[in-house]
């Protein structure tokens, strides 16, 4: 049952061919056996997850359908979970337990959705490779010895060893996009505001957004469907309908556009990686796409402006962690400021801590025109540049990043390197976009992958470009050896 994606198992549960129990145990299981090499969970919810699968069969038993009802699914480690940790990764909040449910988890609990658990991540959501954890680093089941990208890696490395079909991630630059294209899956950062950030603890208020990582389009498909929609309990969400994600899937490319900036083939983008995305190109091509050569002027300027401003909110959004009210609090204190400095000291790991650091300085007096003001504006212009193009084109086509997954460890000593990666990604976030990314070939046997980008709320046209491609290729259905 392991190998079943969410769609299979959708129409598994209706036809009765397994139970939500069966199906629940079963993955338990293979947790059991195979996250001891991966680390992709924190918390494993066994009792809660089978109790929650009785109650999905009692729902199908009295003539309930729906298809997440009864389907397994993980959160990402930010989700507040009632009753369960909700750690972020971090010392911090190592025995946090959340008094309410996020709005996800609440939506996904209400449409039958079982949790498995919850998922490995980067500290706070900081980071490109789900290295800087507190509970240690997640692995790559494509190889052990690299990292499955970040901050979602967890959720992205449970889902590409089959531990289960889907889980939930959050995209700050790039964190559901990157770690998906690490480990060979389909991962959709949506727009900003179509699905609610009430209870996914911040680390970058106006760039979070949280999605769904799974092996498919079809399944990313449904898993937004339960976890989009309006809610007045956060104040960025956008009152939008959500349209049938899953209607549109099968609707033809004859005469889509896509776009393709000369901008993202620079020095330092993988030539083998370049070749994945013509080769992207010319398999839509053949579904009766058009490509059309754009520019995104300003994209050089995009990692400066988003390490100013993802850092000065990062800097904000922490500044509650004081040992006070909850969370970390050292032993002894001498007096409030010695309570503060070391509560926050022995809490917050060290690229958190950096990023504070930032942050901080940019919104200081002397310097926040100069740093942080000057990178909301770059901001605008990137925006704009979006604007621009998707007055041309339907889509924009790009890599999702400029190299494969990396050795862990490869980069721990030198902090940019890794902050380089996020080069194609970031821009989405920065202008509040939807992005999708989907697997597209391999390189030295590790998987990468391909970016899409649309016009706001335009997600189901995404899914619709990744569901066809993955219809005539195969990349998507491979798995990793071992698991």
């Amino acid at each position: 049952m392991h190998e079943l994606t969410l769609a299979q198992i959708a129409r598994g549960l209706a036809d009765k061919t397994f139970s939500s129990e069966e199906l629940t145990g079963a993955l338990l299981a293979r947790i059991a056996e195979h996250d001891g090499r991966l680390n992709s969970f924190i918390s494993v919810t066994a009792e809660r997850a089978l109790a929650q699968a009785r109650a999905a069969d009692a729902r199908r038993a009295s003539g309930e359908t729906g298809a997440l009802l009864g389907a397994p699914v993980a959160h990402k480690d930010l989700f507040c979970t009632h009753g369960v940790r909700t750690t972020c990764a971090s010392r911090m909040l190592e025995n946090f337990e959340a008094p309410y449910n996020a709005t996800v988890v609440e939506k996904l609990d209400a449409a039958g959705m079982v949790t498995l658990g919850k998922t490995n991540m980067d500290e706070f959501a900081m980071g490109s490779a789900s290295e800087n954890s507190h509970f240690g680093p997640v692995k790559n089941p494509w190889n052990l010895e690299h990292v499955p990208g970040g901050s979602s890696g967890g959720s992205a490395a449970a889902v590409a060893a089959r531990l289960l079909p889907a889980s939930t991630g959050t995209d700050t630059g790039g964190s559901i996009r990157q770690p998906a294209a690490f480990t060979n899956l389909t991962g959709l950062k949506p727009t900003y505001g179509r699905v609610s950030r009430w209870g996914m603890i911040a680390y970058a208020s106006s760039l979070d957004q949280g999605g769904p990582l799974a092996r498919t389009a079809e399944d990313c498909a449904l898993l937004l469907q339960g976890m989009a929609g309006f809610d007045p309990k956060d104040s960025t969400s956008i009152d939008e309908p959500v349209p049938d994600f899953s209607a549109g899937l099968n609707t033809s490319l004859e005469g889509l556009s896509i776009g393709v900036p000369k901008e993202y083939f620079s020095p330092g983008l993988d030539p083998r990686i370049g070749d994945a995305v013509q080769a992207t190109v010319a398999e839509l091509q053949k579904l009766g796409a058009r490509v059309v050569d754009i520019s995104l002027p300003n994209l050089g300027h995009a990692i400066p402006a988003y390490y100013v401003i993802a850092p000065a909110e990062a800097s904000s959004n922490l500044s509650r962690f004081d040992g006070v009210r909850f969370g970390y609090r050292c032993e002894h204190p001498a007096d409030l400021t010695d309570l503060y400095k070391r509560s926050r000291g022995e809490g917050f790991g060290a690229e958190v801590q950096r990023r504070i650091m930032v942050g901080t300085y940019a919104l200081s007096a002397g310097y926040y025109d100069a740093y942080y003001v000057k990178a909301q504006q770059v901001r605008r212009l990137i925006k704009n540049d979006f604007m621009a193009a998707f007055e041309q084109v339907d889509v924009i086509l790009g890599p999702t990043t400029p190299n494969p997954a990396w050795k862990i460890g490869a980069k721990s000593a030198d902090p940019v390197a890794a902050y380089l990666e996020d080069f194609y990604t970031i821009t989405a976030n920065m202008a509040g976009l939807p992005g999708l990314s989907m697997p597209a070939g391999f390189v030295d046997g590790l998987p990468v992958g391909v970016q899409l980008l649309a016009p706001y709320f335009q997600e189901g046209r995404l899914l619709n470009v990744a569901h066809r491609y993955q219809q005539v290729t195969d990349w998507h259905r491979r798995s990793p050896e071992g698991f």
